[in-house]
């Protein structure tokens, strides 16, 4: 690796803007580290980061916003090998080092990313994506994942208006949400089948998926007629 090109230094009046990003606290677009001591658990923070709309990552500073400083250089190495390590593909992030209270800070931003998912490799050797929701990183499920890749392809949907899909708006209709494994029970249909409808639906903005309870639920879009 690298000699590590340390960051910009950033101190003065200008840290004003850093107290007031901590006073916020923790949320879709912002997380703390005390430290950096697993590359593995970073590299989940960045996979959110990049596969929802982006957000800044402060090391140095505990959950309750008190600043702790980082220990050494050796975190910027260890955020670093997050990225291009243990990341795939790598996730880009630009670095300043604040210096506050006697203490140094890291403030490291992602950017959404053009061409999600990018996955974060886990401690028993898998590839998994993750989202940002509210000021947890979630995990991404197989349908998220297929939706991202089609809308990279940018290829075009065509779907046919069966009993399957009246089922879904007839549910919906009449509940806020619905999981895979209710759509699955209620038209009769394997998984497989009933995750491209899904994937179908969403490309056509006639679905939505969120989380609610952190659980991945779908629910009506904004194109879905009476």
């Amino acid at each position: 690796m690298e000699k590590w090109d340390k960051p910009e230094f950033q101190e003065g009046k200008s840290n004003n803007y850093i107290k007031q990003l901590i006073a916020g606290g923790e949320n879709q677009q912002l997380d703390f580290k005390f430290e950096i001591s697993d590359s593995r658990k970073i590299a989940r923070t960045l996979s959110a980061f990049a596969n929802t709309v982006g957000g800044t990552l402060l090391v140095g500073v505990k959950d309750n916003g008190r600043i702790a400083g980082i220990r050494s250089d050796e975190e910027y190495y260890m955020l670093e090998a997050a990225a291009q390590l243990y990341s795939k593909p790598e996730v880009s992030f630009s670095v300043k080092e604040w210096h506050m209270e006697g203490k140094t800070i890291l403030e490291a931003k992602i950017a959404k990313s053009d061409s999600p998912p990018h996955y974060a490799l886990s401690e028993d050797g898998r590839w998994l994506a993750y989202v940002r929701v509210n000021d947890e990183n979630m995990l991404a499920n197989n349908i998220m994942i297929r939706v991202w890749k089609r809308r990279i392809r940018r290829t075009g949907t065509l779907i046919r208006y069966s009993d399957k899909e009246k089922i879904l708006f007839d549910y919906l209709k009449d509940h806020e949400t619905i999981t895979l494994s209710m759509f699955q029970r209620l038209a009769g249909l394997n998984m497989y089948k009933a995750t491209t409808i899904l994937v179908n639906l969403i490309m056509l903005d006639l679905i939505l998926i969120t989380f609610k309870d952190k659980k991945i639920v779908y629910t009506l879009g904004n194109r879905e007629e009476d």
